[in-house]
This record gives C-alpha cells, sequence and structure tokens, in this order.
C-alpha cells in the first residue's frame, strides 16, 4: 500500500476499535475511478473507458462472535451506527431503504445482493461489523460509491465463502446502487474499481461485460491526468440523471432498438423525425459518445495518448450543448485547462457538478493548475480543488 493507503486503512482500523470495542481481522479496500472518455453510455449497453485511481475507501471487517445474524456499519464521515438484521435486508431494500441513512444503504445493498445473487441463506453466515474511511472525494464525480460497494464486496465475499468472480462482484454492486440506494446508474464504475490495474485503463463493452486492458502509456508520454474538482457537489439519485435516462430510453423505443448501442450516426437523421428536439439531442449525445470511446481505443493503439485530446474536448462539448449536465464552473475548468496548453479536457462522471479532467505535459501541471485557480476566482466561483491522479489497482484485501 501507499503512505496514503497506509492511512486510510489505519482510519477504518481506528475507528472499528473505537466504536465496536474489538480488533478487526483486517482491511479490504477498493479504488474510486475516473472515466478517460464515455460518459452515459453504460446503462444505454455501449462502451466506456474508466481507470481506476489511487484514491479508495478501506473498510475493516470482523465477523460477530456473539452468534447474532446482524451487519452493522459505521464510517468516518457519519457519527451513527447503522445496525441491521440480515434476515429483514430483504424487506428493507428497495420498498424501505428511506429508512436508514443514504451512505449507509451502499453496504447494506450490497450485502443484501450479494447473499441473493448467492443463494445464500442469511442465517447461514455470521453476522460482521464494518468500519469504512475513505480518500475518495465524494460528489466529485470519482465514483466514491463504486469504492464503497467495491470494497464491501470483496470483504464479505471473502468473509462469506461466496465464491464469485469480479464481474458478478460489480454486477452486486451495481444492483445495489440501482435499487438499494436508488440511482439508475450503469456498470461502470464497479467494473473499474473491481478491475482496474496499473497504469492501464478498462475498455468495456457495457452489454457483453467484456473487458480489456488497455495500456494508457501517461508516464512514458510525459503526461499527467489533472483532476479539477469544482466542488459543485451531485447525487446520481437525483431527478436531472433519470430524466436523461429516461430521455434515452425513449430514443431506442422511437427506433426499435434495445439499446442506443444498437443505433449509428447514420440513424440520428432518422430519428429527428421521430422525437422532439431536446430527446434527439441526449440521444445524438450517446450514440456520438460511444464512437468516441472506440476510436480513443484506437488512437491510443495506434498514436498513444498525446493524439487523444480533440476526442476529450469533442466530448465534453456534447455533454455541455446535446446532453445538458455541465454546469458554469466544469465548462470554466475545461477552457482553462485548455488555454494553458492542455492536451484536452472535459468534465468527467454523470455531470451536475463535480470534476472535470485535463490531459497535461508534466512541465505545464502547474500552468494549468494556476489558470484554473485563477479563472475560477475571476468568475467568482468557490476555489476548485487541483490534483493528479495515477491509473492504480482494483479492489482487493490490504
Amino acid at each position: 500500500m501507499t503512505a496514503t493507503d497506509t492511512r486510510t486503512a489505519d482510519a477504518a482500523r481506528a475507528l472499528f476499535v473505537e466504536r465496536f470495542g474489538t480488533e478487526p481481522v483486517g482491511t479490504w479496500s477498493a479504488p474510486g475511478r475516473v472515466n478517460l472518455i464515455g460518459e452515459h453510455t453504460d446503462y444505454n449497453d455501449g462502451f466506456v473507458l474508466p481507470f481506476a485511481i489511487q484514491h479508495r475507501t478501506h473498510v475493516a471487517l470482523a465477523p460477530r462472535e456473539d452468534g447474532v445474524f446482524r451487519v452493522r456499519v459505521i464510517s468516518t464521515f457519519d457519527e451513527g451506527i447503522v445496525d441491521v438484521a440480515l434476515d429483514e435486508l430483504d424487506a428493507l431494500f428497495p420498498e424501505r431503504r428511506d429508512e436508514i441513512p443514504e451512505w449507509s444503504r451502499y453496504p447494506l445493498g450490497v450485502a443484501w445482493a450479494l447473499l441473493a445473487a448467492s443463494g445464500t441463506d442469511p442465517r447461514a453466515v455470521r453476522g460482521v461489523d464494518l468500519a469504512f474511511a475513505s480518500d475518495v472525494p465524494v460528489g466529485a464525480g470519482l465514483s466514491s460509491s463504486a469504492a464503497i460497494e467495491g470494497a464491501t464486496a470483496v470483504a464479505l465475499a471473502e468473509t462469506w465463502g461466496i465464491d464469485l468472480d469480479r464481474v458478478a462482484l460489480a454486477q452486486i454492486g451495481r444492483r445495489a446502487e440501482n435499487e438499494a440506494v436508488g440511482a439508475p446508474t450503469g456498470i461502470m464504475d464497479q467494473m473499474a474499481s473491481l478491475l482496474g490495474r496499473a497504469d492501464a485503463a478498462i475498455f468495456l463493452d457495457c452489454r457483453s461485460l467484456d473487458a480489456n486492458v488497455i495500456d494508457l502509456g501517461f508516464a512514458d508520454a510525459g503526461l499527467e491526468l489533472v483532476v479539477i474538482d469544482t466542488g459543485v457537489k451531485h447525487s446520481h439519485a437525483t431527478g436531472g440523471y433519470g430524466e436523461r435516462r429516461a430521455a434515452c430510453e425513449r430514443g431506442a423505443a422511437a427506433l426499435g432498438v434495445p439499446a442506443l448501442r444498437d443505433v449509428t450516426p447514420d440513424d440520428l437523421p432518422r430519428l429527428a423525425e421521430l422525437v422532439d428536439e431536446v430527446t434527439f439531442r441526449r440521444v445524438r449525445h450517446v450514440v456520438t459518445e460511444n464512437q468516441r470511446v472506440l476510436d480513443t481505443v484506437q488512437t491510443l493503439r495506434e498514436h498513444g495518448p498525446t493524439a487523444i485530446g480533440d476526442l476529450l474536448v469533442a466530448s465534453h462539448a456534447s455533454m455541455r450543448d446535446d446532453f445538458e449536465i455541465s454546469v458554469p464552473e466544469l465548462d470554466t475548468a475545461v477552457e482553462a485547462a485548455l488555454s494553458a496548453g492542455a492536451v484536452g479536457a472535459r468534465m468527467t462522471g454523470g455531470g451536475f457538478g463535480g470534476a472535470a479532467i485535463a490531459l497535461v505535459a508534466h512541465d505545464k501541471v502547474q500552468a494549468v493548475t494556476d489558470a484554473a485557480t485563477a479563472a475560477f476566482a475571476a468568475a467568482g466561483f468557490a476555489a476548485p480543488t487541483i490534483f493528479t491522479v495515477t491509473p492504480s489497482r482494483g479492489a482487493a484485501r490490504d
């Protein structure tokens, strides 16, 4: 583990000891992710290109010794202990999820979905206590939620002796987010968090769940991936995300296809005659974004990362104008990074806030940082948080 990993794991252990009064048997962790390109394509059965980052969520765990079939969860970002009987999870999710704090629905939802997917009787496993600590920025579009889900999934699967592969665990995480939390997301985040590899991205076909490791080559090309966190918080469980997904479903239905994955740019003129203008633009973003993912993978393989800048810029323009999920702070971050010499830049994540990313030559990182900071100040925005991220390993026992 890195020094940061160690500190966060230690924080999870310390919280466990403080609140549960005993030592955990170990810690597990999973990373957040940055999506290099491919936004809102995942739930449309399309293509995405995310990579796991060095920021991680750690969970300290111990099976309960009292024979009680309950799961208790605690975190450094909430003071209360949430305590639920394992055999009550079916009643809790999804109908009664509002009875518990939103953050706790992620790990408890994973426990529920893991037991269901494996066909495990809740009284055939031991109760568990879990304590969470994280350095994944919350609300920044870096998938702090998938990091919680991934860490929980690998910890519980090992503890309970449930033998499922990483794709199955990702599907469990997605079910937890969709049904236990109520966020209509796709599977990209969970796959990136569970399958991440150092110095590489995961090229994921969200229909087949085929995943291929794509070398990024940032370091060899003298590039850094800079994250500009606007500080504008977002939530996938709010209405804007669901409205975009519904528009995608309307577009697919109008064309008589299962998902927008099956639509090509050549189909767009026909679609324009079938749907309203807003629905058309929503669909156009997804269709063109799918093509940009494919083009980015090909460009990385044939020409390296210095050649993908225009694709990143085009992706941002599509999200800003067609999908309308950017905000002024994100646009300011992208424009400032490009003006300071970034190879390319775009917002990343679900939108309505969060972070932008910029691919930047190592010797221009400070210039991009200064330009973004100055642009935010000039616009009257709160100062952004700016840092670099490194493609990193996926979920694992620490």
